[in-house]
């Protein structure tokens, strides 16, 4: 495991600073917390209060599978693109990282990443994926509202269409960090939403921008992709739409062959 990336966490439970002794990571002495790390290559600093969480295995394999075919791999261009501006060479926390994809991602392209993300199996497939590519990476099960990381100690806090837990994320930024809120537009996904409900809406504008940290870029990314229906139904397991639609609405989508569908982003950078 990467040392330089273990030496940010802290103990979810007394949060005193960790550090690694063989297969296991441990609290400062004379603290005795221990967290084992598992042989897919992660450790779980989850709290007791947020243990059990996050997404379940059908939604990380529909996820997957999804983002495999490379329809948002815009999106994630665009986000390298940002950290390179405004955190080259840092030390990156993905807080909500799901099954990794961004992080890996992201990895690969030389920035020593932390994720972090409440699903045991999304971070499962994210640790197997970084181990088997050697990537500088960390893969941690947590809470984005109790971090397991050290105050100051990364350079720039990414949310992938995940909450903004500002008080965390100003806790555990180094002055002067950044953070990257990517989030759905207006008409993120309107077609398939034209197809699962009778009256559709347009996303509405987030509530949980950051209030403490100052605005440096805001950008919009918009474009359409070509989706089969086996892509689509992948998608739409990895949409909160998936617990909410009607019978009626599920049975329009399986019926659906084809289907043009935007991809509606809204992306903004702060600093502490």
């Amino acid at each position: 495991m990467n040392e330089s990336l273990t030496a940010r966490l802290r103990c979810p439970i007394c949060h005193a600073p960790l550090h690694q002794e063989g297969n296991s990571l441990l609290c400062a002495a004379p603290r005795t917390h221990c967290f084992d790390l598992a042989s897919a290559g992660y450790v779980n600093l989850a709290s007791a209060k947020a243990a059990g969480g996050g997404d379940d295995a059908e939604l990380i394999r529909a996820r997957s599978a999804f983002l495999e075919r490379g329809h948002y791999e815009r999106i994630l261009d665009a986000v390298c693109g940002l950290l390179k501006k405004y955190a080259a060479g840092s030390c990156v926390l993905d807080a909500g990282c799901g099954e990794g994809y961004y992080s890996c991602r992201m990895a690969a392209q030389g920035m020593q990443v932390i994720g972090l993300d409440l699903s045991k199996r999304g971070i499962t497939h994210a640790a197997k994926l970084a181990k088997r590519n050697a990537l500088p990476a960390l893969f941690c099960v947590g809470g984005i509202f109790d971090l397991p990381v050290a105050d100051a100690s990364v350079d720039a806090v990414v949310s992938l269409f995940a909450p903004v837990a500002e008080e965390e994320f100003l806790r555990v930024l180094k002055p002067g960090g950044v953070l990257l809120v990517v989030g759905a537009g207006a008409e993120h996904l309107f077609s398939l939403k034209r197809v699962l409900y009778e009256q559709p809406y347009k996303n509405e504008e987030r509530a949980d921008a950051p209030d403490a940290m100052r605005e440096l870029e805001r950008c919009h990314l918009s474009y359409t992709v070509e989706l089969s229906n086996e892509e689509l139904q992948a998608l739409f397991a990895m949409t909160p739409y998936y617990y909410r639609t009607p019978r009626a609405g599920r049975e329009r989508l399986a019926a659906t062959s084809r289907l043009a569908v935007e991809v509606d982003v809204d992306m903004t950078v702060y600093v502490k």
